[in-house]
């Protein structure tokens, strides 16, 4: 089984910037579909961008199309989120995850196998 273990959260002005780091270990990522969910007080996990294996296909929630983006460095087996134009919306625990299920098969929390522990970002004036 992959572990997991994010980085990179933070407290942000709206229209910032910030960029999560998802590290994976005992597991080459390629053989995953990997994706990051957010959850915010009182609301349900939600998914925020997936990325195929191999980091073939993508696919993103309407709320963050254009402003987000997810990408895989084998080399380092680590994924990103890049985080830019920030807006309160968007403040969260962000996790991130893997899935054996193909990424466009893979829209719930249930169908994640692996999970880092989280990283808290908020985005506030």
């Amino acid at each position: 089984q992959v572990q997991l273990v994010e980085s990179g959260g933070g407290s942000v002005q709206p229209g910032g910037s910030l960029r999560l780091s998802c590290v994976a270990s005992g597991r080459t990522l390629q053989n995953y579909a990997m994706g990051w969910f957010r959850q915010a007080p009182g609301k349900e996990r939600e998914l925020v961008t997936n990325i195929g294996r191999r980091g073939v296909g993508t696919y993103y929630r309407d709320s963050v199309k254009g402003r987000f983006t997810i990408s895989i460095d084998n080399a380092k087996n680590t994924v990103y989120l890049q985080m830019d134009t920030l807006e309160p919306g968007d403040t969260a625990v962000y996790y991130c995850a893997a899935a054996v299920r193909d990424y466009r098969l893979a829209r719930a929390p249930r169908d994640y196998i692996s999970w880092g522990q989280g990283t808290q970002v908020t985005v506030s004036s």
